[in-house]
């Protein structure tokens, strides 16, 4: 019989979680509403209440750091400057949202290269028209057909891991295009 490794483990009220790594996290309380103090990852203790069954939470991570003013200006690394994790506090998600807007836009959509002439000669939207390009493609090419949709589309993310996750999908979209583009000879006349 092979050797089991229980991830949590209950003293009292407390509960004690663990990680490959060791201790990872000490929760008091249990259905309904909790208090967790971070060992292995950074940030503040956090407080959680839900109501069980329903899915519904609220959430709030206490700071020492409350009175520290978010970054005024974007940082030159699309990453320094921030946090390395997934819960930010206000103003900073945005931030990290222009950030990753302003790496696609100076990377695959920079003034001369070849993202720009996709935009500026209108080939994503002649290839949206195109009846041969699967329902798959389009949808994935319809989030960069403008400058103003792959905006859109990545400035409505809702976490870090989301907005990463958009930039991700834009950049393969930015590739699916130039690939077909390529595919038909548009570009080489």
């Amino acid at each position: 019989m092979p050797f089991r490794f229980r991830r949590s483990a209950r003293l009292g009220p407390l509960r004690f979680n663990f990680s490959k790594s060791g201790l990872s996290l000490i929760s008091l309380g249990g259905r309904g509403a909790s208090f967790n103090i971070p060992v292995a990852r950074s940030g503040g203790p956090r407080t959680t209440v839900g109501l069980p069954g329903t899915g519904l939470s609220w959430s709030v991570e206490h700071s020492p750091e409350v009175n520290q003013p978010a970054p005024a200006s974007l940082p030159t690394d699309p990453a320094e400057g921030l946090p390395n994790s997934r819960r930010f506090r206000p103003g900073q998600l945005d931030t990290f949202k222009q950030g990753c807007l302003g790496v696609l836009q100076d990377q695959l959509f920079a003034p001369g290269c070849q993202g720009r002439l996709l935009w500026d000669l209108n080939l994503i939207t002649r290839l949206l028209a195109d009846p041969s390009i699967g329902s798959r493609t389009q949808g994935l090419l319809a989030l960069i057909e403008t400058p103003e949709a792959m905006e859109g589309y990545l400035l409505r993310a809702q976490s870090q891991d989301d907005a990463k996750r958009r930039a991700h999908r834009c950049v393969e979209a930015a590739q699916e295009a130039a690939r077909l583009v390529n595919e038909r000879g548009w570009l080489k006349a």
